[in-house]
Parts: C-alpha cells; sequence; structure tokens
C-alpha cells in the first residue's frame, strides 16, 4: 500500500488538536512531519497520550501479547491519543520502511485481539519525501473498557482477557475496582447526555438553594464533553487549574464585548484558589459575603459548570435606585441583561480552556438557564439603551416565571469567531425569552 494512497483520506479523520499541537503552540488543525521533527528535537516525553515507538509493530512471538493490541487498548481506555513509529528512545527522527508497513494486518491485530472493537482507529504516513513516519491516532473510546485477548509467556495454552491502560508514559493494567468502575462509565455514557446535563444543573440550583442570603436570579450553566474523559487519564491538578481559570478570566473579554466586569473577574482571589471536589476542582464565593456569587466547577472528565448571581448591579447604581424601585425589585427578581451576556463569555471562555488543554476530540454540550433562588418568582429585565447607561426593564419587557434552558454546541477545535457565537447565541436566547 502506497503512501499516496492511504495518507490524505485517513489523515482527514484525524484528529485536529493532540499534545504535539500543544506542545508546540500550534492552531488545532492536521499533523505534520514537521511537527512531529520539533517536537522529536525537543524531547518532548512520552505521556498518557504520546508515545515514541523506534520499530513498525510485529507480530506476537514466544507466547507473548500481540503489543500492538495492548498499546492500542491502553490508550483508548485511558483518553486516547498518538502512538508514532519511527522515533528513537533517544528523540531521534530514524523513520520506517514503509514498504514494510501492512495496516490492513495491524487492523486485523485489533479487531482479534480487542474487545469490544475499536472502530474509529486511524492509521497514516507522514513524510518529508525522504524520511517517513507512522502514526497511529487512536481516539478515547466510548466502549471502554477495551479488553485484549492473548496469552502470557508463563502460561503460553492459557488464553486471558486483561484490561489495560495508559499511566502517563508506560501501560499499566487495571485492578478490578478500576475495571468495575470503567463498566459503570461505559454504562453512563450510554444513557441520555441531556440526563447528565441536568443531573449537574439540579445540583447548581440545590447548592444555590442552600448559599442564597437573599432571593436573586442567577446564571446556571453547563457544559459536557459527548466523549468525557475516562477516569484512567491524569487528572488537572491545582496548579494547572489555577493557571486554565487565569486564561479563562483574560480571554472572556475577548469573546464578548462589555462595560462590566464577568462573574470569574468579580471572584478575586477565590477564582485561583480553587479547592478539591467530587472528581473535580470548584472555584467559588457562595460561602463569602460579596454583593456578586458565582461558582465555577472543572471537572475531571471535562465538564464544566458555573453558577452566576445575576440580579447583582454596581454600587454606585444601587445608590441610585429610588424607593419604588426597590419595591419593583422586592416583588420581580432583576435579571441584568449585562451580567447575563458577561457570564455566558465567561463560561465559554473556560470550556474553550479545558478542552485545550484536556486536548478533548468530542463536541461540547452546552445548557444554560435563569434560576430564581426562592422558587418560581417573576423575573424582571434589565437592560440598557446605551451600552454604558444605567439599566431599567422596558415597558414592553415580559416577566415569565420560568426560563427555558438555552442549548448550544461547541466543537472541540472551536476559534474565537465560533465561541463568540456560541456566547452570543446562549445570552441571546436566554434574554429572548423576556422579550428583548
Amino acid at each position: 500500500m502506497g503512501i499516496s494512497d492511504t495518507s490524505a483520506t485517513a489523515q482527514s479523520r484525524a484528529r485536529t488538536w493532540t499534545r504535539l499541537h500543544q506542545h508546540l503552540g500550534c492552531a488545532p488543525g492536521p499533523l505534520t512531519y514537521g511537527m512531529v521533527s520539533q517536537a522529536a528535537a525537543d524531547h518532548l516525553e512520552e505521556s498518557d497520550d504520546l508515545d515514541w515507538k523506534r520499530d513498525l509493530p510485529e507480530p506476537p512471538r514466544n507466547g507473548h501479547w500481540n503489543e500492538f493490541a495492548k498499546d492500542i487498548s491502553a490508550m483508548a481506555n485511558t483518553r486516547g491519543g498518538l502512538l508514532i513509529y519511527g522515533v528513537s528512545n533517544d528523540h531521534k527522527i530514524i523513520g520506517v520502511e514503509w514498504e514494510k508497513a501492512d495496516l490492513r494486518q495491524y487492523a486485523q491485530w485489533v479487531r482479534n485481539h480487542v474487545h469490544p472493537y475499536l472502530p474509529d482507529l486511524v492509521m497514516f504516513p507522514l513524510t518529508d519525501g525522504a524520511t517517513t513516519l507512522l502514526v497511529v491516532d487512536v481516539p478515547a473510546s466510548e466502549m471502554a473498557p477495551h479488553l485484549v485477548h492473548g496469552r502470557s509467556d508463563k502460561d503460553k495454552e492459557q488464553q486471558a482477557f486483561t484490561v489495560p491502560y495508559r499511566d502517563r508514559d508506560h501501560t499499566a493494567w487495571m485492578a478490578e475496582h478500576q475495571i468495575e468502575r470503567a463498566y459503570r462509565d461505559r454504562f453512563t455514557r450510554t444513557g441520555s447526555a441531556e440526563e447528565a446535563l441536568r443531573q449537574h444543573s439540579d445540583f447548581l440550583t440545590k447548592t444555590i438553594t442552600a448559599h442564597a442570603a437573599k432571593p436573586s436570579a442567577w446564571l446556571v450553566a453547563v457544559a459536557r464533553p459527548t466523549r468525557p474523559l475516562p477516569h484512567g487519564a491524569p487528572p488537572l491538578d491545582r496548579d494547572e487549574a489555577r493557571f486554565l481559570l487565569s486564561l479563562a478570566q483574560q480571554r472572556g473579554r475577548v469573546l464578548t464585548p462589555r462595560q462590566i466586569p464577568g462573574p470569574m473577574t468579580g471572584m478575586g482571589d477565590a477564582l485561583i484558589n480553587p479547592r478539591p471536589g467530587l472528581r473535580r476542582w470548584v472555584s467559588s464565593t457562595l460561602e463569602i459575603d460579596y454583593n456578586r456569587n458565582s461558582m465555577i466547577e472543572l471537572h475531571h472528565d471535562g465538564t464544566v459548570t458555573m453558577a452566576s448571581n445575576v440580579s447583582w448591579r454596581p454600587r454606585s447604581e444601587e445608590d441610585r435606585l429610588s424607593d419604588t424601585e426597590e419595591a419593583d425589585i422586592d416583588s420581580a427578581l432583576p435579571v441584568s441583561q449585562r451580567v447575563v451576556e458577561a457570564g455566558c463569555g465567561d463560561f465559554v471562555a473556560a470550556i474553550q480552556e479545558l478542552q485545550r488543554k484536556l486536548r478533548l476530540d468530542s463536541t461540547q454540550q452546552i445548557s444554560a438557564t435563569i434560576y430564581a433562588s426562592n422558587g418560581p418568582g417573576a423575573l424582571e429585565p434589565r437592560t440598557a439603551v446605551f451600552g454604558d447607561g444605567r439599566e431599567s426593564t422596558p415597558p414592553y419587557a415580559r416577566r415569565p416565571h420560568h426560563i427555558q434552558p438555552a442549548h448550544a454546541l461547541m466543537s472541540p477545535i472551536a476559534n474565537d469567531e465560533e465561541a463568540t457565537r456560541v456566547a452570543e447565541e446562549l445570552s441571546n436566547d436566554l434574554m429572548s425569552q423576556f422579550g428583548l
């Protein structure tokens, strides 16, 4: 099989955001020979989603497991990744003899030895004209755990199944409790994605109800990858979460033009001091006596959740409210259009930064709504005729008692233009329910 027969069509199905893209600071796009060469020259270390290989895959000998099938299964059971053949242990590009590469046989090994079958495997060559590499792109699988069928050197007559996974830069074997959890994850993934979003949203609303000091309206938003990272993938550490949140805070202003700071800016030091939660990092001011309370969570599986008080008003604006206006606020919860727009911008920025950090290769499903902390009641929109002017309620505005969730999708390679569109779509869908 020649290079020209396999490269273009296979590479078009490969992921466009990998560890190499992140390391080199490249925009999402096809993997190139030059990128691999530069990463090798930089001595980019192996990890749970990158494995350098010197020689082409070989058939099993002396009763060993099929190593190719084992490596494929391990990456699929973790979060996917790249196997790159033709790079030595000391990161020198030595290439492979392409005429000896048998992609059909490699695919057959996977069909025979990996259960359940992994259908989305992509194999393609990269060449500079003189030296050729084989790249195997392994997707994170919704059907994990994948078992490897084979036999060991000790018990050559005993066929067995085992479950490998990537533990940072090497392959390990799952213990019984890890296998049990992996199966539970598979059954959960095959359930309704909408149900998973609803559960996260319900948890946020219960948290708000428990912590809100006075009646208020809240932006509640959840984003979840269609193929979440499995438990085998190394989670973010605190420093990574802190850095990611700082980036998202800065980029939120780029995505949505605004006259007020977004909720992440209003969180102050609480934002960059995330605390551990249940398989997540949590930055929250709900327990602090803030005028504007918010919470954002970065889940280890790639989910992002946010709750932010959208009844908040600048202190100078509060001082100018008349007694009549205060009475109106007591009877209907105010919802600031500017705060909703800023909140959607910050939320989408956090989604995008976590996507890039975890190298998620699946679409994000997003749901957002506005929730009243004291139960069903009238919600009153506040908007400004001029962007930097004082907000008020237009006479034609509706005062709904319930806001339907707004839904959106964001691709794993979303640029700023797409992210801006998603943020605007969410805020517009929410505020249009007030007749704005």
